[in-house]
């Protein structure tokens, strides 16, 4: 695989610490879930890349297959729960609005997404993603 992007950040101190990419241009205060401390946790950050990066295979498709979409939006809803044995795992559900396309055009739109999305294809066979389309 021919590599054309990479990036790298740092954490310190765990959920309640602190993560940056190492090229300072983002930084940000870690706080796990309920502690009411002020912060994002890695499940949010999850979230906010794959709900990006499957918006963008979206648009990646629509305009190479010249599709008639005029807008969309992606939001991402990432849990992590206990596995049986004690370790943990996420869960995700993708919510997919598409607009300017019939009912069978999204689907096979939200289809090919999740076979070329990047984090699509990182979490495949081992995390559940459920897909939720919504044409107007």
């Amino acid at each position: 695989m021919k590599i054309f992007y990479k990036t790298r950040a740092t954490a310190s101190g765990g959920r309640s610490g602190t993560t940056a990419l190492d090229d300072g241009s983002l930084s940000l205060e870690l706080a796990p879930p309920g502690s009411g401390k002020a912060g994002a946790n890695p499940e949010q950050l999850f979230a906010l890349g794959y709900a990006a990066c499957f918006g963008n295979a979206i648009k990646y498709l629509a305009e190479s297959q010249k599709l008639p979409l005029s807008s969309s939006q992606t939001s991402a809803e990432v849990g992590m729960g206990q596995t049986p044995e004690g370790g943990f795992k996420l869960d995700v559900d993708l919510h997919v609005t598409l607009v300017g396309l019939d009912q069978a055009g999204a689907e096979a739109l939200l289809a090919k997404a999740h076979a070329i999305c990047p984090y699509s294809n990182a979490l495949r066979g081992n995390v559940d993603v459920r897909l939720h389309l919504t044409v107007a």
